[in-house]
């Protein structure tokens, strides 16, 4: 007797795996062990990145807000020092879109925290 496969499950498994490698050159877009290793590979880039972009943005509004309050006659942690003091709560992101957008309204905050 047979053994009993279920046929319809790993080729949907595979067809999902050959689904995601489209686009890519040569041998990585139709051949099964290849287009797996590259698609598993390319998940885990996706997977680490979107916790890397949190932190590269982050750091970007840091560099705008540093730029934007020196401007000003402060460093970065003398401003979020004084705005913590002044029960200011701005995030960084609306900071730095001040800084680089509006700079007259992110002088006026500088000033009300000197």
């Amino acid at each position: 007797m047979p053994r009993s496969v279920n046929h319809v499950a790993s080729k949907a498994r595979r067809k999902k795996i050959l689904k995601a490698a489209r686009g890519y050159f040569g041998r990585r877009k139709n051949v099964w062990t290849v287009a797996k290793n590259t698609v598993e590979r390319g998940w885990a880039f996706a997977y680490r990145d979107r916790k890397v972009k949190k932190r590269e943005f982050r750091q970007l509004w840091i560099q705008r807000i540093n730029a934007g309050a020196r401007e000003n006659g402060l460093s970065y942690s003398q401003l979020m020092g004084s705005l913590k003091a002044a029960n200011i709560t701005l995030n960084r992101k609306v900071l730095a879109d001040l800084a680089m957008n509006h700079p007259e309204a992110f002088t006026a905050i500088v000033s009300k925290v000197k």
